[in-house]
């Protein structure tokens, strides 16, 4: 090691614990933008399929086709360069075919998860300021209540089966829409089917854009203790940086895929979640692998189903999958021989959980841990892991973290602080909010991720506690300032406070203790009202009525006392 590099190192105690082979930094220049690495992975895998849907495959070739139609359709538009474009799509080809459409067309991908309420859906369109949507027909009737008070000037709207063949898509649209009856009436005067935006980018020219590493790719929405959701602005760079950190890392497990055979990872997490968003969806790319999409992972038994006709190499899910999977009778009948990888992400895996999912699959689960503001992988294990360890691992080749105490000064190895990171993945900021980016980073550019952890001789990390009052429930951010203000609003209501409790199934869930304002509010009345404003995830499993809550001696709610169990 020449002493440059042992240098650079020197603040780096895990690169000597990497695995062999693992480089300390990526270059993440060789691709000025995720334009070039989606048009070499077409040049390379062309015929291979890129995904696979309802048994369905679709080729490398194929998506390229229909994202250069697509580009050229929302082109035609006459969008300004940098124009946000909404996509509410759950994991269907459509989505990849979107995605792509967009970034070469030169503007940007807002994710929306197609389960948000109205109220949700309006807030992400109004605050990114997007001009254009493509949307599934089972949301639409969300998206009719709210657009009248957003910029969206352009909405296309997709069927499931759209890109199946001739009779698969007809049976498919007529069994979702009249037979699961799981598509409400809606009305968008104006709108165009996806397949028809297809049709009409086929005829119309598509102009290259140059595209630069520093255009933003994503605004990936993120929740904040304050409770507003903000776009985090992730740049090509960004991404690019953080898929080839992610490739350097998974690929001890990649080579185990015996040669000649496509690597096949399954697509269950949801795409428009940044976990999945690169490590499956990216990844994928660059590796020309196939992936098994899954629109609605929580029906188990279909998706065991489909595993047994599509055996995976890699399996990214979350500890709550992992955990609902082998508790379903079907488990057994999958073939997991072909298994290499098994990354959980997004929440806490559970040891109990890891230690079955070892014992009936063969395949250890490897943890990592991310943010949406970092791209979003910061530390994972290495993939050569033949057991659960507890710890997040280590950091990403070319990612710098520090544990800090209160005042910003780093702590001694194995003590508690604010786990703060920097590297090129790490986000330009937060979408117009200036003062929330500031209060994000240290002075010398290291993001707060708001979670205490510690770090070990080895330069292993383990999270031992959250800073924020975020709840994690299944993988996904609540925030209770948001929870909070929503159940306030609710007729009768005076006081609320939310707060995040163990729960076996999502690892949290949301309890809320509510004082009343007067004897006419029940619970029922409450769920209704969340029901009608929250999203499943954020909704309260618990709700406790209380005739005060505790206070500082200025009047703040203190959520830890009731967290803690300490409110007496």
């Amino acid at each position: 090691m020449n002493a440059p590099n042992a240098l650079m190192q020197h603040g780096r105690p895990w690169v000597e614990h990497y695995p062999p082979g693992m480089p300390t930094e990526v270059d993440a220049s060789q691709y000025p933008s995720l334009v070039e690495l989606f048009e070499e992975a077409v040049r390379r895998f062309n015929a291979r399929p890129a995904y696979c849907f309802m048994d369905r495959q679709l080729s490398f070739q194929a998506v390229d086709a229909a994202a250069r139609h697509f580009a050229a359709w929302l082109q035609s538009l006459g969008l300004v360069r940098g124009a946000r474009v909404a996509v509410m799509l759950p994991n269907l080809p459509q989505y990849p075919v979107v995605l792509f459409g967009i970034l070469r067309a030169g503007y940007t991908v807002v994710n929306v998860n197609p389960l948000y309420t109205p109220r949700e859906l309006e807030y992400q369109l109004k605050d990114s300021g997007a001009e254009a949507i493509v949307i599934l027909e089972n949301f639409a009737h969300t998206l009719e209540q709210v657009i009248g008070a957003t910029k969206l000037r352009h909405v296309a709207v997709a069927s499931v089966g759209d890109l199946l063949g001739l009779v698969q898509r007809a049976v498919v649209n007529t069994v979702v829409r009249h037979v699961k009856k799981a598509v409400p009436r809606w009305k968008l005067p104006g709108h165009v089917r996806f397949n028809q935006t297809l049709v009409q980018g086929a005829r119309l020219p598509f102009n290259r854009v140059r595209v630069t590493p520093d255009d933003i790719a994503f605004l990936q929405y993120t929740g904040g203790t304050t409770g507003i959701s903000k776009g985090a602005v992730l740049t090509h760079a960004n991404m690019i940086a953080n898929v080839l950190q992610a490739e350097a890392w998974y690929e001890p497990a990649l080579r185990r895929v015996p040669v000649g055979e496509q690597v096949v990872k399954l697509g269950a997490l949801p795409l428009y979640h940044i976990f999945a968003l690169n490590t499956v969806c990216l990844l994928g790319l660059r590796v020309g692998a196939q992936i098994v999409l899954i629109p609605n992972a929580r029906d188990f038994g279909s998706l065991l189903g489909t595993l047994r006709r599509h055996p995976v190499h890699v399996f990214p899910a979350v500890n709550t999958l992992f955990n609902a999977l082998m508790d379903h009778p079907e488990f057994g009948r999958v073939d997991w021989t072909r298994l290499k990888l098994s990354v959980g992400g997004g929440m806490a895996v559970q040891s109990a959980v890891a230690a079955r999912w070892l014992e009936k699959t063969g395949c250890a689960i490897v943890e990592g841990y991310g943010l949406s503001e970092t791209s979003p992988v910061v530390c994972a294990n290495p993939t050569t892991s033949t057991a659960w360890n507890g710890s997040i691992g280590m950091p990403m080749p070319g990612t710098d973290i520090s544990i800090r105490n209160d005042d910003g000064n780093p702590v001694p190895v194995g003590t508690p602080g604010e786990l703060c990171v920097k590297g090129p993945q790490v986000m330009r900021g937060y979408w117009n909010r200036p003062e929330e980016t500031r209060k994000a980073f240290t002075p010398d550019g290291y993001l707060l991720t708001g979670d205490i952890a510690t770090l070990d001789e080895r330069g292993y990390v383990k999270i031992v506690d959250r800073k924020k009052d975020m709840i994690l429930v299944s993988g996904f951010n609540v925030y209770p300032n948001e929870v909070e203000d929503v159940l306030a609003g609710c007729p009768g209501v005076k006081e609320v406070a939310a707060v995040g409790i163990p729960d076996e199934h999502s690892g949290e869930a949301v309890r809320v203790y509510v004082v009343a304002r007067d004897e006419n509010l029940d619970e029922h009345a409450l769920r209704a009202w969340a029901k009608e404003n929250l999203t499943g995830y954020k909704r309260p499993k618990e709700i406790v009525f209380r005739s005060e809550l505790p206070k500082t001696s200025v009047g703040k709610i203190l959520r830890r006392a009731l967290r803690d169990g300490t409110a007496e």
